[in-house]
């Protein structure tokens, strides 16, 4: 299933470097996740709506229950969104070859968990994108549980509310909130006609801090 989202593709052709550095002088904060969540195929940049799910470990959970709320959570899943996970727990993997498929074929974006993935070859052989602290083969079968879909949630220093949209590349990963999003992307694709004309500059053999000082931007 395919689902457009207009604003989500153009935030694609951005980068992660330039989006910082609009917020940045929008004077917003705390919006780049933790350095230890990074895409497993970075040359395969990931932008789009975030739609979000949180929720618990649990040693004593009913092996039933665990797949029962997570397959629920697969027949949930938004096509044309980036499903963020926070399982509150990096001691298993909150997704697996079987969920990456589901999602793929529904036609989600790709998948951010703060925390671990399993079957990763596989993932990355069906080319679903993925983003994750770590890996381990421990899975959440009796074991973890859902807590809420479509509730803020919080990764690192980031509050994420539904609907936010995220960015991510080889230099990390960005959310944006969604009230300010169409004016923050506005801004990011004039700040790299910008830094183009700079290069452009550059290669035709300006001086670079002339080059700077005329276009105000390096």
């Amino acid at each position: 299933m395919t689902v457009r989202d207009p604003l989500g593709e153009r935030l694609g052709r951005c980068y992660t470097g330039v989006v910082h550095d609009v917020m940045r002088a929008m004077g917003l904060a705390d919006f780049v996740l933790p350095p230890e969540i990074r895409l497993h195929d970075p040359s395969r940049p990931l932008a789009g709506p975030i739609q979000t799910v949180s929720g618990h470990l649990d040693e004593r959970a009913d092996a039933h229950r665990t797949l029962l709320e997570w397959t629920g959570l697969l027949s949930k899943a938004k096509a044309g969104h980036v499903l963020v996970c926070q399982p509150q727990t990096h001691a298993l993997a909150l997704m697996g070859e079987l969920s990456a498929e589901t999602l793929k074929l529904k036609g989600v974006l790709g998948y951010v968990v703060d925390g671990a993935v399993r079957d990763l070859a596989f993932i990355a052989r069906i080319g679903f994108p993925v983003a994750f602290r770590h890996t381990t083969p421990a899975d959440i079968v009796g074991r973890w549980l859902v807590d809420a879909l479509d509730a803020p949630i919080v990764v690192g220093a980031v509050r994420i509310h539904p609907g936010d949209y995220l960015l991510a590349d080889a230099d990390g990963i960005v959310v944006l909130p969604r009230a300010r999003a169409p004016e923050i992307v506005a801004a990011a694709e004039a700040a790299m006609n910008t830094e183009n004309r700079v290069r452009e500059a550059i290669r035709a053999g300006e001086d670079p801090q002339q080059a700077y000082l005329k276009y105000g931007k390096f």
